[in-house]
């Protein structure tokens, strides 16, 4: 039942001890504010990782070639390893089970790129035409390489939105356009953007083409592979961490590397990657938690103090109201009801200003790893929630004091 009285008596209260009140209600909404924006942090890294990796297909493998670094069946140490087209179509047959798409890839070296008389300095490489789908390109202009281009061995290009926007400004579109590498037309049928500008600075020919022409042979560099979907992120890393060991297994074995000589044949595993950054922001979610919820205890602390304060300040009034009558579950009631409005409304307040900052200034953020910092309001909320009752066992303590100091001891009290 709303008491008009008490009300007027705790605002009372409060002009009275303008300061103290401020000061007290800053501790609480500063404990607030600072966990959420602790909080909001910690899912915009966790924004940032996932936009990092999903920048690239989540469940891609890369292969690549090293240099042994032990000796195994007669075979020297130091030896540098070459992939070849054999070991690509060998790992994908025996793994083929769990391959959504795959690619291998050529950097070409050692040409030179025109576009009529201007040279340009770009990054060729050969690739098949799943190799799209692996890198998350998406096409603006034209099309990506097919079956058909590398069957065929085309003469065919295509290029990175920036060297579109950099190189083919005056021209409507850049496709039907001929670029010459070392001295060879090739056609570009395409523009592709990517998520990282640096990729965008990439000319895709057929992997076949690159091989055949730029006198590759059989050569490759790198090796991509992308995992079937799984029903949850623990399934995936699992079923990455599983075909990953297999497939090492399988190249050393080719090569006759020793199976534990790790820098022979190197392989990226994206889930892996992810999984420990993953654990990474959890653990300094965790980390966020603590100091924040150690700052929120401090001001429940403060609340407390300045609650022992007030029945201090007030043990002749509560005397005075014990004598005429007054029950000790009210004197309770009325110190309850000032450590609850100030810590509610302190908490609140610590809450609104730090969602509002995180609103307005979060999307605007920008820096490596932390994208859109934000926090699930039904969690910051519960939290005040659950200040709100801290301050009220906070109260409760100075008020039970209170109820239980003897009437003629209270009114002796100077």
């Amino acid at each position: 039942m709303f008491d008009i009285e008490r009300w007027q008596e705790i605002f009372d209260t409060i002009r009275k001890n303008k300061l103290r009140t401020f000061l007290t209600g800053l501790s609480v909404a500063s404990g607030i504010f600072i966990l959420v924006i602790l909080l909001g942090f910690g899912q915009g890294m966790r924004n940032g990782i996932e936009q990092e990796f999903q920048q690239d297909a989540s469940t891609s493998i890369e292969v690549w070639p090293g240099v042994t670094s032990k000796e195994y069946r007669g075979m020297n140490p130091g030896r540098r390893i070459q992939l070849v087209n054999e070991n690509y179509e060998s790992s994908s047959t025996l793994l083929k089970e769990l391959i959504e798409h795959k690619s291998s890839r050529m950097f070409v070296r050692g040409v030179t790129v025109n576009y009529g008389k201007e040279s340009l300095v770009y990054s060729i490489q050969g690739v098949s035409h799943k190799y799209q789908f692996i890198e998350n390109a998406s096409m603006i202009e034209g099309r990506f390489l097919n079956y058909y281009d590398q069957n065929s061995t085309a003469k065919v290009a295509v290029i990175g939105k920036k060297i579109r926007t950099d190189v083919f400004n005056t021209v409507d579109t850049p496709l039907g356009e001929y670029i010459e590498v070392s001295g060879i037309p090739f056609k570009i049928i395409g523009v592709f953007k990517d998520h990282r500008d640096r990729e965008e600075e990439r000319i895709y020919i057929p992997i076949t083409t690159a091989q055949k022409v730029f006198n590759g042979g059989n050569r490759i560099n790198t090796m991509f592979f992308t995992l079937d979907p799984m029903e949850n992120f623990d399934q995936a890393v699992a079923q990455s961490i599983g075909f990953k060991e297999n497939l090492r297994s399988h190249l050393q074995e080719l090569h006759t590397v020793a199976p534990d000589d790790t820098s022979a044949i190197n392989v990226w595993s994206a889930m892996e990657e992810a999984k420990r950054y993953y654990s990474l922001t959890n653990n300094i979610k965790l980390f966020f938690w603590f100091v924040g919820i150690c700052t929120i205890i401090a001001g429940v602390v403060g609340v407390s103090n300045i609650m022992l304060i007030v029945v201090k300040e007030r043990t002749r009034e509560i005397g005075i109201r014990k004598a005429l009558g007054a029950r000790p579950w009210s004197i309770i009631a009325m110190i309850l009801h000032e450590a609850i409005f100030v810590t509610a409304i302190s908490g609140f307040g610590g809450l609104i200003f730090s969602m509002a900052l995180l609103e307005v200034v979060g999307p605007h953020i920008e820096i490596d790893y932390v994208v859109n910092p934000s926090v699930n309001f039904n969690v910051a909320f519960t939290t005040v929630i659950v200040l709100i009752l801290a301050g009220t066992l906070a109260g409760f303590f100075p008020a039970w004091r209170a109820a239980s100091v003897h009437t003629i001891e209270a009114l002796r009290d100077e």
